[in-house]
């Protein structure tokens, strides 16, 4: 399993809200197409954002689980709005499960990265106990 770390108040929003598009600069490597991937919120929030209602206000802390199903370029923004910004790759969610608890005090990195053994099994706990 992979994970990805992502600013507040982003991280948060697919979590718990609708957002089922991360926002990057750089194209999605073709080995990550379907990959199921630890949504991963950073140490510091993106200070320009703005989001509305309720958001998950943790930081350095594994939040949810999802599945990258697709990745395209966007010149507009329009194609995953709301949440589409223009002139980036959009790499679209699916299956988004948030986790219970967030697992505390993780330390995440640039780009997609790899997760220790002892993450990805308190993570699979957590996902069991979502399912029964």
């Amino acid at each position: 399993m992979k994970a990805l770390t992502i600013r507040q108040p982003w991280a948060g929003a697919i979590a718990h809200q609708t957002k089922r598009v991360e926002n990057r600069s750089w194209k999605l490597p073709a080995k990550y197409h379907g990959a199921r991937i630890l949504i991963h919120a950073g140490a510091q929030p993106d200070r320009d954002a703005i989001v509305y209602g309720d958001h998950l206000d943790v930081y350095s802390a594994v939040v949810a689980v999802a599945t990258i199903t697709d990745c395209h370029y966007s010149n507009d923004g329009r194609c995953c709005g709301p949440w589409g910004q223009e002139n980036v790759y959009h790499w679209t969610l699916a299956d988004v499960t948030a986790l219970p608890e967030p697992v505390l005090d993780v330390r995440g990195q640039l780009g997609i990265w790899t997760p220790g053994a002892e993450l990805v099994t308190t993570v699979e706990a957590q996902l069991q106990a979502v399912t029964r």
